[in-house]
């Protein structure tokens, strides 16, 4: 693996007239790894992504893409990505084959490359049934599917994904996410920008978390959880008459413990496995009997909610700018 990395940003600010829609993002993904940008509507990952893809020029800043600068050689920049963007971008009057056969001629690549890499691209992505169909007719997960497909043609290192999960249901969500783990498996790197918290958390190596234009936090997933909050010990018992008993034998190793009567549960602070397995040693030699007893992390939901001060749903709708770009 290169010590330099696939993609870096240093300080890049965006601004549309008065609208600072990126203030001074830095960021660094090596080779192989997936970085995941999270963050709401309107927080400036669409836009920190077309100044890393050419598409917009930073105001300040500077940013490489497989070492090369986005804006003194965006066409060599251009060379070693794709982008799949928050909308297909497929020809709908034509089928996936020709689809992916028309950017494949547009990069210049030779005929019989294409016609192997075309028919090598619709068996990966679960379209070969479909090639010969007009994209019109092809599913939501369908043309995701084929729009990441068309964006692998040319076999980029570095791909760069604006929230390609958005509008799929839950099973297509997951057959792209089993995919996007097998580029990476291969060798790929991955740009994620998501408003998904499962989803930065399924695939991402590391996590930045942008709101209004800044970067607010960065970490693994697992760094992210622990910076929100100690885990939680929750032990259910079979049944709810031990309840009490078995809170009073909490309290005589924790400080705090909350009791749910429904769900027959305990929930103290902990420590991590340690206490885990203290506290399974204390019930184990008493006569209560436990259906489950586990850790519980914050999720990244609570990361975002200790970050920002609100949930991820809770955003608020993008802004328009000056140019007409939607800041997202």
């Amino acid at each position: 693996m290169s010590a330099t990395p696939a993609i870096e940003a240093d300080n890049l600010v965006k601004r549309f007239g008065d609208t600072l829609a990126v203030d001074g993002v830095s960021l660094s993904v090596p080779e192989g790894s997936v970085l995941g940008m999270l963050g709401p509507n309107g927080a400036g990952k669409t836009t920190t992504v077309r100044m890393m893809t050419t598409l917009t020029v930073p105001t300040s800043g500077t940013a490489r893409v497989a070492g090369h600068d986005v804006v003194t050689e965006p066409a060599a920049v251009r060379r070693a990505m794709g982008l799949t963007g928050q909308a297909a971008t497929v020809d709908e009057l034509l089928t996936g084959r020709e689809n992916l056969r028309l950017i494949g001629a547009l990069y210049g690549l030779s005929s019989s490359y294409i016609k192997r890499a075309t028919e090598d691209l619709l068996e990966r992505f679960s379209l070969a049934d479909a090639g010969n169909r007009v994209v019109k007719h092809y599913s939501g997960g369908m043309r995701r599917r084929l729009d990441l497909a068309v964006s692998l043609i040319a076999v980029p290192p570095v791909l760069f994904l604006d929230e390609p999960t958005t509008g799929l249901d839950p099973r297509s969500r997951v057959e792209l996410w089993d995919v996007l783990r097998e580029l990476v498996r291969e060798g790929t790197t991955l740009l994620l920008t998501t408003q998904y918290l499962e989803e930065a958390d399924q695939l991402a190596d590391r996590i930045v978390v942008i709101d209004k234009g800044r970067v607010i936090a960065e970490g693994t997933p697992l760094e992210l959880k622990d910076r929100s909050g100690r885990a939680a010990l929750v032990v259910t018992v079979s049944h709810a008459s031990d309840l009490p008993v078995a809170e009073a034998m909490l309290r005589d190793h924790v400080s705090e413990v909350h009791v749910d009567t429904g769900a027959r549960q305990l929930t103290a602070p902990a420590n991590g496995l340690a206490d885990m397995t203290r506290i399974a040693a204390v019930f184990a030699d008493s006569s209560i009997e436990v259906d489950d007893l586990g850790l519980k992390r914050p999720s990244l939901d609570d990361v975002f909610l200790h970050l920002t001060g609100h949930r991820a749903e809770d955003v608020p709708d993008a802004t328009a700018t000056d140019e007409g770009e939607m800041v997202s």
